[in-house]
């Protein structure tokens, strides 16, 4: 067992909710460790869309105001987008009505309503690119990442632990509440679409949307709750791929890049709360973000951070 360092707080989780955390703490003064069974690379937020936007996540006036507080620190890395893999690009939410969504959505600059549902300005993450640079961010700030393994939360050695395991906190915590809603997406050879597009039923576990990103048009969608496989399904492919190209007819003669699969981290609610260990240290939760990982990472990561003592 390792020395326990009174000033120290250990991140466990290294996708984007467990980063993002990791730098607002590293750079409040803290010292910060990230240990992560797998590297960022490899996580399910690799794999995501990358559109900000609060999808599958309760509860809604919590999710707004995260989200809210993530899209002005987006706005602002969109300056260096080849730095930090943000870019503000255009779409419509089809089918979207303002007055079925919460509050938040009003503070949302640009939204508008157009004739086929809701338009606007948003981010756009490429997150293989976002989480090298989030992982140099904490680099930077005195932070470290290792690839280690935790089985016993309470058993890490440090004041305070922050757990952003995502999917893995079903085993870890445990919390049989946290369930996967798996994503299968196709990447394309963009035929020159440069506006993003979503059609989502929340009732159904099919969608239709596609993200440009820099290394291709991405496609997708399903949400398939309870659904654990990992392994690209062709027959869902070629319905993803069909979907889109009834909406852009290009769509479907461009070549397939690659296959995509992440299992989002459900839960009936956001776990964002802290918890007494023995010794008097600190365990804060801080996961079962769905399909919006991204979208509130930075609202969740400060709050978790003031809930580590910071």
């Amino acid at each position: 067992m390792e020395r326990e360092s009174s000033d120290e707080v250990i991140v466990v989780g290294g996708g984007i909710a467990g980063l993002t955390t990791a730098v607002v703490l590293a750079e409040s003064g803290r010292r910060v460790r990230v240990w992560t069974r797998e590297p960022a690379e490899r996580t399910t937020s690799a794999v995501a869309g990358g559109l900000w936007w609060p999808y599958r996540i309760e509860p809604e006036p919590l999710v707004g105001a995260w989200a809210l507080e993530s899209l002005v620190v987006y706005e602002e890395l969109a300056d260096r987008p080849e730095e930090t893999g943000v870019r503000l690009v255009e779409g419509v939410h089809e089918g979207t009505r303002l007055d079925g969504l919460g509050d938040w959505a009003g503070r949302v600059p640009g939204l508008r309503t157009v004739a086929d549902g809701l338009a606007a300005r948003v981010p756009v993450i490429d997150m293989p690119v976002h989480l090298a640079w989030l992982r140099e961010r904490f680099a930077k700030a005195g932070g470290t990442v290792e690839v280690r393994e935790v089985t016993d939360l309470a058993a890490v050695p440090a004041r305070a632990v922050v757990n952003c395991t995502g999917l893995g906190a079903r085993a870890l915590v445990p919390d049989p509440g946290v369930r996967p809603v798996r994503g299968q997406l196709v990447v394309v050879e963009n035929p020159g679409i440069t506006t993003w597009y979503t059609s989502v039923a929340h009732s159904s576990d099919t969608s239709t949307y596609f993200i440009p990103q820099p290394d291709g048009l991405l496609l997708g969608g399903t949400a398939e709750e309870d659904a654990w496989s990992l392994e690209p399904d062709p027959a869902i492919a070629a319905g993803i791929v069909a979907r889109c190209a009834a909406v852009r007819p290009e769509i479907a003669g461009a070549r397939v890049l690659a296959h995509r699969v992440g299992l989002r981290p459900a839960r009936h609610a956001v776990r964002l709360e802290r918890q007494a260990l023995p010794g008097g240290r600190t365990l804060v939760h801080n996961y079962g973000h769905g399909g919006a990982g991204i979208t509130v990472a930075w609202g969740c990561a400060r709050e978790a951070a003031g809930l580590a003592g910071v």
